[in-house]
């Protein structure tokens, strides 16, 4: 009778299921040492949701966006995607050009402080090059990442509310504030608020939005003008951040928002507004925010949502002849 050798587990490849295995964004490279970062994306998270007036929980979306995200086994292959018969992020991947560089630290009660480090931290990931991609976190978030940059930008902001109520009694750091702080910024060009529709948005906070110079969209115009029309009222090329609150999708989509609303876009809206940008603009970073995982369902669609929008919102990025030529590939 012949014996079959005994292997040991470690010797039967990798971890390929969503269940096994350590837990990083795409289960890419962890980078610890910010000093030693080599890469061109840098996956970030700011698990805070202080912010948060209503309901807490926000805070462990960062982790649950990157759990969901093994299921795309992406393993140094990329991603297929039927419709285009293309690979997206295959030399991303396989060349380790995207890592994980974990966390900002969150100081429980210290909300400037927990801003200070999430602006350290993605001034970190800038100098050494590296586009930051932001796991929120409520959607106060974005005020410290948006100031961590030098250089002049412009904001695209996906969303059902406006996020710009006024700073009145110290009230300021929420997640209805940080466009208000952002506008203000000297090298922020324009802010493009879009799928903005909830009836909550008090009408002053819209009407300072408009007065101040940005340019507000509600479901109405965006499906009049589509993904296409919206692109272009920001300049060609132009450097664009991009803030992505995932109940801009419609209500029975994103069951793991507390914010979520009815009328909202659907996945192939988001989906190809994003592309559409990332043919017509240069992205510089983005964040996606407000997932909620304690209020999920049980097979975590919403942080499942999430993590599909990144993944293919950067396969759009890589995908462009800009991005192509600066890998020198």
């Amino acid at each position: 009778m012949t014996q079959r050798k005994a292997q040991h587990p470690t010797n039967r490849g990798k971890p390929n299921y969503g269940f096994a295995g350590l837990v990083s964004f795409l289960r890419t490279p962890v980078c610890h040492d910010l000093d030693q970062l080599d890469a061109d994306i840098a996956v970030m998270g700011a698990p805070t949701d202080e912010g948060s007036p209503f309901m807490p929980g926000s805070r462990f979306g960062s982790r649950s966006i990157r759990e969901q995200s093994l299921r795309f086994g992406a393993n140094g292959v990329g991603y297929f995607d039927h419709d285009t018969n293309k690979v997206f992020l295959e030399y991303e991947l396989d060349n380790n050009r995207i890592v994980d560089v974990g966390d900002a630290n969150v100081i429980p009660t210290d909300v400037e402080g927990t801003f200070e480090n999430i602006t350290n931290l993605t001034r970190m990931v800038l100098d050494k090059g590296a586009m930051p991609v932001v796991l929120g976190g409520d959607h106060a978030i974005t005020f410290p990442v948006v100031r961590a940059y030098n250089e002049p930008l412009h904001v695209v902001h996906f969303d059902a509310h406006i996020d710009y109520r006024p700073f009145v009694h110290g009230f300021e750091y929420t997640n209805s504030h940080a466009f208000r702080h952002i506008h203000q910024m000297d090298h922020v060009e324009s802010l493009t608020q879009v799928g903005i529709r909830s009836i909550r948005n008090n009408k002053a906070w819209i009407d300072d939005s408009i007065n101040d110079g940005n340019r507000v969209i509600g479901m109405k115009e965006f499906k009049e003008m589509g993904p296409n029309g919206m692109t272009e009222l920001v300049p060609k090329d132009a450097a664009i951040y991009v803030s992505i609150d995932i109940d801009v999708l419609d209500l029975p989509l994103v069951p793991g928002c507390v914010s979520a609303e009815p009328n909202g876009m659907s996945y192939a809206d988001l989906r190809d507004s994003l592309a559409t940008l990332a043919r017509h603009t240069e992205i510089i970073g983005f964040d996606l925010v407000e997932v909620n995982p304690l209020v999920d369902v049980g097979t975590g669609i919403t942080s499942y949502m999430g993590a599909h929008t990144i993944l293919e919102f950067l396969g759009q990025i890589c995908d462009q002849p800009r991005w192509i030529a600066k890998r020198g590939n």
